[in-house]
């Protein structure tokens, strides 16, 4: 854990604040358009941090859905479409992207790699430092018997981790630049939980 949190402390810092203020004003220009939506994407793991996101967006008051849930409407030129993959090569994720980029919608991509074919046909790309699954050297073997030590997390841990919380902060820096409190959150949350 420490070393996890070792590496999302030093991600945080590298992470250009340039670019995390223009999702910040692209999300706040959105709030409050009922006809707006925003979408959220990633495979796996990294799809399960845009779920926690997109829930937070409707927390916050966004029309935020998933895509794959069999509730997504029809993307338009007017909403915003968030894709996230380390790796920015995930096949799905860049189809569907690439898909609301021909409709218009803006992209944003969450990705380590911004040269990526993701990142290549993004509107705004936002790099999170990560270690995706693909490592120079695939043997575990063979890196031990060089010398070559990867981060004990295992496969795209450390992009999906540090994602997660670099979208929680965004949640965060939302709820004070829309003046949203955490009691008009909670009204919105899931009230037929058990």
């Amino acid at each position: 854990m420490v070393e996890i949190a070792k590496f999302v402390e030093k991600a945080a810092g590298e992470i250009d604040r340039g670019d995390v203020e223009r999702l910040i004003n692209l999300l706040v220009s959105v709030y409050g358009d009922p006809s707006r939506k925003i979408l959220v994407m990633g495979a796996g793991r990294s799809g399960l941090v845009g779920r926690a996101f997109a829930m937070r967006l409707l927390h916050l008051g966004y029309n935020s859905y998933v895509l794959g849930d069999t509730i997504v409407p029809s993307v338009s030129d007017k909403d915003v479409v968030i894709a996230i993959s380390g790796s920015g090569k995930t096949k799905l994720i860049v189809t569907a992207a690439e898909a609301a980029k021909n409709v218009g919608a803006t992209v944003v991509a969450i990705t380590t790699y911004p040269d990526s074919p993701l990142g290549k046909l993004a509107d705004l790309v936002v790099r999170v430092p990560g270690r995706t699954k693909h490592s120079k050297l695939d043997d575990y073997f063979a890196r031990q018997i060089l010398g070559i030590h990867e981060p004990l997390a295992p496969l795209g841990t450390l992009f999906e981790d540090t994602t997660l919380i670099f979208l929680d902060g965004v949640v965060y820096a939302l709820m004070k630049r829309l003046r949203v409190s955490e009691d008009e959150m909670r009204n919105r949350h899931a009230n037929i939980e058990l």
